[in-house]
């Protein structure tokens, strides 16, 4: 028997609902580089009320744990930071839900987010690799793994060339990440 993936369980139901979405973290940087394991998701959404509640129907079955309805709602009016998880529960893979909120980054990514096939062909939407390593700095700044140093650097050997460099240096100068980025130089 075959182990459902996560885009299966994850982001189909999002592209049958028609979701606004992206996947960052540590499965948009494997797509982007070097792939690595890994047991959950992080995918950025905007939702309306109405959205959530079809979100919250898709996953409101014996096969996955999501938070009640309310949660959600509550996590959605929050200017930034809103989240919530859905956990597949004969595995345990797990989702990782943001709300985009007033948050001028998450906005401007999804703006720019890229679709590619996974594959087993489902459309996926990313975010830019400039996000994903921003996302990935803020995280390491904050106390993160060891795995966000290992991520970027990787992002960084494979897409150097293509990354937007002035608006990357920019957001880390605006965001404060001088001293994190300038520790994962070489």
């Amino acid at each position: 028997m075959q182990l459902p993936d996560l885009v299966s369980l994850f982001v189909a139901p999002l592209n049958r609902l028609g979701v606004s979405y992206m996947v960052t973290g540590s499965v948009a940087s494997s797509t982007y580089s070097y792939a690595r394991f890994t047991n959950d998701i992080d995918v950025v959404a905007v939702l309306s009320d109405v959205e959530a509640e079809r979100l919250h129907a898709a996953f409101d079955t014996p096969d996955f744990y999501v938070p009640p309805l309310e949660v959600m709602h509550l996590e959605r009016q929050r200017p930034a930071h809103g989240h919530f998880n859905v956990i597949h529960a004969a595995t345990g893979l797990k989702a990782d839900f943001f709300f985009a909120g007033s948050d001028r980054l998450m906005r401007r990514s999804l703006e720019l987010r890229r679709q590619a096939p996974d594959q087993n062909g489902e459309r996926v939407w990313f975010a830019p690799p400039e996000y994903v390593i921003l996302s990935k700095l803020l995280y390491l700044r904050d106390g993160g793994s060891p795995k966000h140093v290992a991520d970027v650097q990787a992002m960084l050997q494979v897409r150097d060339e293509t990354l937007d460099r002035g608006f990357l240096l920019g957001e880390i100068e605006s965001l404060g990440l001088q001293a994190t980025w300038a520790s994962l130089k070489p």
